[in-house]
């Protein structure tokens, strides 16, 4: 148990340390604007028994006056101090928290493609920002609302023992009471929130797997299963929730039996020591008052305790998040050379399960060359590709471009200096310019002013109404298949990579536009290695060398001139036979 509680100590320690602490200036701000909230709070009732017992003695009214105007003072101080207080604690939550997010939103697209295959969008989404949100109020205020309350409850408990100690005694026996019974509740309700929040995420990552495929969905009939799914999360769902809410609510009414008790307990004494005639009617009311602001912080307590039971699940989930690491890790940084790189693959075999998908593959590429590699779906082709980019490690051999083992250099170099292409282009929500340089303002305009001429996407540029300044939706609303094929070599030619890789990236065009971007294809082979997979005749054509794949395995490997002259080679039967037809 003491293990558990160092642990979530440590945990708590770790992120106030690294978000909350670096930003002193506004918790000294929040810290001064509470302190003085409790100082006002504790000295109004101080100043309302002055005005009781001074009326009863039946003087001068001018000292009423006083205590009457200083009491109304005081409350307008309160309450501008409160609103104070309540903007730098909501703004610093805001910047603890967004700081969280890039954090977390950075570490997650560091990760490896097999963790981005083991979790969906939804999920991470809600880890990035649905447990941040449970986190903000732990960021903004919790322990300085928690320390500032305790300090309130501890100077009234201390202005009572000077009152009297009979009264002194009986409120500190009952906060000990009340803090014991609410933290006695509160350890019953954080599993179910911690389950809570877990299959929130499964819920939201399953909405937008379904949305994001909602074609597929309906064109299938299998919208009756979505639907059946989706109701079968919302009953799990309800029931985790009506069990955290059990809990919230169990607190809820410990809190109001014990502050009905303490009044009770109030009233109670200050009527047996006013009979005694130990109590003044002003003290008697200042007890009453001081009893009904103990129950304002143990009611913050309260809540504090429940939002820490909240934060307590979300800090699980991304503490977790934190600790997963990328199976792909940065390299020492040995650097690439300039210009086309060699490929060369050493008995490189890689599965991702039980079964090899790639199995003892070997080739060289010369730098400046064009491999045609070709296959089945389902042989390996694509694999070899995302091996090349490092998305994923081969479990055996090596693979080195420009005779530099990939592994040995930093992700940031190896994928500036290695382009894909694919059949699937992503078009971002954002500008044209954002979509071809992803960002990179270093890149002026005039550089992608060429690149779209050379690509013969100039008159396209024209028709813009803002140029590259002119918005694209996300998924590339508004694009023809074609432009947005050319938009994704104008991001290659940006880039000035020294290996290309082109996979199947006109499978889905029309002749026309293929024949577009085919010359695009010419134009940017010039200088750069190229491994190019492809169903298509013309587009092995320009190959240089033809590596088949079938299983993983290479099943024939040479060069494209002597292979189509030789009639006993798969490469020569393929084009006899038609390249689509044997590769369908």
């Amino acid at each position: 148990m003491n293990k558990n509680k160092d642990s979530s100590f440590s945990r708590y320690y770790e992120m106030l340390a690294r978000y909350l602490l670096p930003q002193r200036k506004q918790l000294l701000t929040l810290s001064l604007m509470l302190f003085a909230g409790i100082g006002l709070q504790l000295a109004n009732p101080q100043i309302i028994r002055t005005f009781l017992d001074t009326a009863q003695t039946g003087k001068t009214m001018e000292p009423l006056y006083y205590a009457a105007a200083l009491f109304i003072g005081f409350s307008l101080l309160q309450q501008l101090i409160s609103v104070i207080a309540t903007y730098a604690s909501e703004n610093l939550a805001w910047r603890t928290t967004n700081r969280l997010r890039g954090d977390l939103a950075e570490h997650a697209l560091g990760l490896d493609m097999s963790f981005h295959k083991a979790n969906t969008s939804g999920s991470i989404i809600e880890r990035v920002d649905g447990d941040v949100n449970a986190l903000a109020n732990f960021f903004s205020s919790f322990i300085i609302h928690l320390a500032g309350n305790l300090l309130l409850i501890l100077g009234i408990i201390l202005l009572l023992f000077r009152e009297n100690v009979l009264i002194g005694t009986v409120m500190l026996l009952f906060v000990c009471f009340a803090v014991y019974a609410i933290q006695w509740i509160r350890r019953f309700s954080v599993q179910a929130w911690a389950k809570w929040r877990q299959v929130n995420a499964d819920f939201y990552g399953f909405i937008g797997e379904q949305l994001e495929g909602t074609e597929d969905t309906r064109a299938n009939g299998a919208t009756g299963y979505v639907m059946s799914r989706f109701y079968k999360l919302l009953r799990v769902m309800l029931g985790l929730r009506v069990r955290a809410f059990l809990g919230f609510s169990t607190m809820w009414m410990t809190t109001i039996i014990v502050f009905a008790l303490g009044n009770a307990l109030a009233f109670a004494v200050s009527a047996y020591l006013w009979k005694q005639g130990s109590l003044t009617i002003g003290t008697v009311y200042l007890i009453f008052y001081y009893t009904e602001l103990l129950s304002r912080p143990i009611e913050v307590i309260r809540t504090q305790i429940e939002d820490l039971q909240k934060a307590d699940a979300s800090l699980l989930r991304i503490r977790e998040l934190l600790s997963t690491t990328s199976k792909i890790k940065d390299g020492p940084g040995e650097p690439l050379p300039a210009g086309p790189l060699s490929v060369t693959l050493e008995q490189v075999g890689f599965g991702y399960g039980k079964e090899l998908t790639i199995d003892n593959v070997s080739l060289e590429l010369q730098p400046g060359e064009v491999l045609g590699l070709l296959g089945r779906t389902g042989s390996g082709k694509t694999t070899l590709a995302r091996l090349l980019l490092r998305f994923y490690d081969p479990q055996q051999g090596s693979i080195k471009l420009g005779g530099v083992d990939i592994r040995s250099c930093k992700l940031a170099e190896l994928r500036s200096k290695v382009a894909l292409v694919t059949q699937n282009i992503e078009i971002m929500q954002g500008s044209v310019r954002d979509n071809l340089t992803m960002y990179d303002e270093r890149i002026p305009d005039q550089e992608i002013g060429e690149v779209l001429n050379a690509l013969g996407l100039e008159d396209w540029l024209k028709t813009l109404p803002e140029g590259l300044d002119t918005q694209l939706s996300s998924g590339g609303g508004g694009l023809s298949a074609g432009e947005a094929q050319l938009l994704a070599f104008a991001r290659v030619f940006l880039t000035e990579p020294g290996l290309v890789i082109l996979d199947e990236a006109s499978s889905r065009l029309d002749p026309y536009t293929e024949h577009r971007i085919e010359r695009a294809v010419d134009r940017l082979l010039e200088g750069r290695t190229c491994l190019m997979i492809a169903h298509r005749l013309a587009t092995v054509q320009r190959a240089d060398v033809i590596v088949v794949l079938e299983h993983g395995k290479v099943v024939e490997a040479g060069r494209r001139k002597e292979l189509a002259a030789d009639p006993r080679s798969r490469f020569s039967r393929m084009l006899a036979a038609g390249l689509e037809e044997v590769l369908a």
